[in-house]
């Protein structure tokens, strides 16, 4: 592969290393540990997706066993940032909330370069929101082993 090729590989890494800091520095200032912000992020992709965020969607999505996920759940909900409730259609599942405290703190902390990216995404043409959206899409796919 030449260089051109892997250019855009190469800012995607930047981008998700950049990212992985931020995530740090907003768990520790927080007092939440990194996985701890990746289960809220995956909570509030459930929500956004309409798909119950359960203990065992959370397990599976961050790669953890039940002891692990328990520990985050629980880690989570001493801290306010998660709601347990039981589901009124299955009352043997419990389904997991992000609390609108914690959705504040991620929009403080998150939001202007969410702003500043949703933005740039305005300025884009449909054909190149396409190419990019094709671009993430076929990224997340091939480290995910979809």
């Amino acid at each position: 592969m030449d260089d051109k090729n892997l250019e855009l590989v190469h800012l995607l890494r930047a981008v998700t290393v950049e990212f992985g800091l931020r995530q740090a520095e907003f768990a520790a200032a927080n007092g939440m540990h990194t996985t701890d912000v990746r289960a809220l992020i995956c909570l509030l992709d459930a929500t956004r997706a309409a798909e119950p965020a359960t203990a065992g969607l959370l397990g599976t999505r961050l790669g953890l066993n039940s002891a692990g996920t328990t520990a985050v759940i629980d880690r989570l909900e001493r801290l306010g940032h998660v709601t347990r409730t039981r589901d009124p259609e299955d009352r043997r599942r419990v389904l997991l909330s992000v609390t609108p405290e914690a959705i504040r703190l991620g929009q403080d902390f998150f939001g202007p370069a969410i702003a500043e990216l949703a933005g740039v995404s305005e300025s884009l043409t449909p054909a190149e929101r396409d190419a990019v959206r094709r671009f993430l899409t076929t990224a997340r796919a091939a480290f995910s082993g979809a």
